[in-house]
């Protein structure tokens, strides 16, 4: 998936891109259809936006009603049968493992990967008052804001950015902390407080990136959308997801990852704990760009050497 040249490539007389319809969804989608307009301009290229199963359950939190296959099952049935060529998604929403007949086809360049803190009323988390609410849907965050600041109370916070925006306008919570990219790709920047260094709250696998998915069976369409791919995004997240997928990862376990290239080589931290924080294992690994799968592998079984088997069987019994 190198970043190759459009001008031996015959593109499609359509394209039909799948999309949820959240506002960050759209814009993701619109973002790569003027790309591929802007590569192939005799190309017809068109949405079909979405309500996935995600989208409707707002009321529980993502690790108790299936984790993040729920945002992309139903894009993945419209690649299946036809109606569309291919589904845009964050990176951090895809399972680490593929449904058999499907496949990533372009990781597109990375926003800003690190997590953000919101409030109307305070600077940083660490100006919150003991008790203060923080809204989080994500478990990563949950264990790492546990381990670090203990005498907060994290609750759950469901929804599109919009409207978790509008519950901390509501004063339902102290604070919140969204992904720095939709904030920024919406136009939203305003809204960021401070931003959460990697060294204190390690992202999401994923976070920042878009993925772009096809069927298995449409090798026609990987030479049309190589030029979307960024080639340090897909080295990066390739080994982070190589962790996430060793150690089992999905949305029920918390653990984050992040890998930066630094010339031909890829550095990556990664982390398992428990839910409350309190069992924390994190570790650091450095390699070839061009091993990034077998890095991600590496990195966790470092992380099982130190006792993450028994972290996440506990988990699994919680």
């Amino acid at each position: 998936m190198n970043n190759l040249s459009n001008s031996a490539t015959t593109a499609p007389n359509k394209l039909v891109i799948a999309s949820r319809e959240s506002p960050l969804a759209m814009w993701q989608a619109l973002h790569i259809q003027s790309r591929l307009q802007a590569l192939y301009p005799t190309t017809t290229v068109e949405i079909l936006g979405m309500t996935t199963t995600g989208d409707q359950i707002l009321d529980t939190p993502l690790a108790k009603v299936g984790g993040k296959g729920l945002f992309v099952k139903e894009l993945e049935t419209a690649l299946a049968d036809g109606r569309a060529d291919l589904a845009v998604h964050s990176m951090k929403d895809v399972p680490m493992n593929l449904p058999e007949g499907f496949m990533l086809a372009a990781t597109g360049e990375r926003e800003d990967p690190r997590d953000a803190f919101v409030s109307n009323d305070f600077a940083s988390l660490e100006d919150l008052p003991a008790g203060s609410i923080v809204g989080t849907s994500s478990l990563r965050r949950q264990s790492q804001l546990q381990a670090r600041l203990p005498h907060l109370k994290i609750e759950s916070l469901r929804g599109n950015l919009q409207t978790r925006l509008r519950k901390l306008d509501e004063g339902q919570y102290a604070a919140i902390i969204l992904a720095a990219a939709g904030l920024i790709r919406l136009g939203l920047s305003e809204r960021i407080r401070s931003v959460i260094s990697p060294e204190l709250s390690i992202p999401a696998v994923g976070q920042g990136a878009l993925g772009i998915e096809i069927c298995a069976n449409r090798p026609d369409l990987l030479s049309v959308l190589a030029p979307l791919n960024h080639a340090d995004t897909q080295a990066c997240v390739e080994a982070e997801r190589a962790m996430s997928r060793a150690l089992a990862g999905s949305c029920t376990v918390p653990l984050g990852a992040y890998a930066v290239c630094e010339a031909d080589q890829i550095r990556i931290k990664g982390f398992v704990a428990s839910v409350d924080g309190k069992q924390m294992l994190v570790e650091t690994t450095s390699g070839s760009r061009t091993q990034a799968d077998a890095l991600g592998k590496a990195l966790a079984n470092q992380l099982l050497a130190k006792g993450a088997d028994k972290i996440l069987a506990l988990l699994d019994h919680a």
